[in-house]
């Protein structure tokens, strides 16, 4: 069609693909809120007034949950039975490694008791406290022993005290007897003397010899059996009363030694507590064997 005044209007733009454009991109953008609101907003659609009702929990669950509850607690009672009975197990365990520990302990100190005991005797010195240590732990099982340790203890007799003894009593014991027909006898007998070769000589000089060697060594016993065979062990009864007591008392003393070692001697009584002095207000500042 033409124009009739000859003019032409030019064409009108469309305003339709902007307000579009818009409307797409705000629906976008709310699309987008809400998404974000609803991961984190727990409970969104729940404050949102929603009608549906929530489902309800089926009984089978609930009726399991006792069942399951009445499980745990009885593997949890196992569990602790077993471990009470391992608790006990190893308190009964401790209580006899605590026993067998003060047994060797009590051991430890009897033998220890008997060896200074021993010390003592062999340097000819008192016992002191070690007299009370050897009753209390000997006394009432070896009673005798014990006497015989501290009376040896009171009056101390040493290897050396024998040897010099038995060099003083040297003229006593080889004297011979004083009558002349005695004496013409003794002299007779030793003008000629047979014995065999693996036999030790008779002659008093040889005993004395040998008794002294014995003594050397340590073989008061010994010792005394030759000296006993000697024509004066008569006069000299106090040197074989003392080789005696040395005897004994070491014999008593095997005895105290071997009862420590294996346990058969008394536990010794518990000592009373020693009551603690009140504090002061004020303290001031200040052997012959013949």
């Amino acid at each position: 069609m033409s124009d009739p005044l000859g003019t032409t209007r030019p064409p009108m733009r469309s305003r339709i693909g902007p307000a579009l454009a818009i409307a797409i991109l705000a629906f976008l953008v709310g699309l987008g809120l809400m998404a974000y609101a609803v991961r984190n907003t727990p409970g969104f659609f729940a404050r949102g007034g929603s009608s549906t009702p929530a489902a309800k929990p089926t009984a089978a669950p609930a009726a399991a949950a006792p069942a399951a509850d009445t499980a745990t607690l009885a593997l949890r009672e196992a569990t602790l039975a077993a471990q009470l009975a391992n608790l006990e197990a190893r308190a009964a365990r401790t209580d006899s490694d605590t026993a067998e520990a003060a047994v060797n302990a009590g051991k430890a100190e009897a033998i220890f008791v008997t060896f200074a005991a021993r010390r003592a005797l062999d340097r000819g010195a008192g016992l002191g406290y070690l007299e009370n240590e050897l009753r209390r732990r000997f006394g009432a099982t070896l009673p005798a022993q014990v006497g015989t340790v501290i009376r040896a203890a009171r009056q101390p007799v040493t290897l050396e005290d024998l040897r010099e003894s038995l060099n003083v009593a040297t003229p006593m014991l080889l004297a011979r007897p004083s009558d002349w027909w005695s004496g013409i006898g003794s002299e007779l007998r030793n003008l000629v003397v047979i014995h065999r070769a693996d036999t030790p000589s008779p002659l008093p000089s040889d005993r004395l010899a040998r008794a002294r060697r014995q003594l050397d060594n340590g073989n008061v016993e010994t010792a005394l059996a030759e000296v006993e065979r000697l024509p004066g062990a008569a006069d000299a009864a106090n040197w074989t009363a003392a080789a005696r007591r040395w005897i004994d008392a070491r014999a008593a003393l095997d005895t105290l030694e071997t009862a420590a070692i294996t346990g058969a001697f008394a536990p010794p009584p518990a000592r009373p507590a020693e009551p603690q002095p009140a504090p002061s207000p004020s303290a001031s500042a200040d052997g012959s064997l013949f």
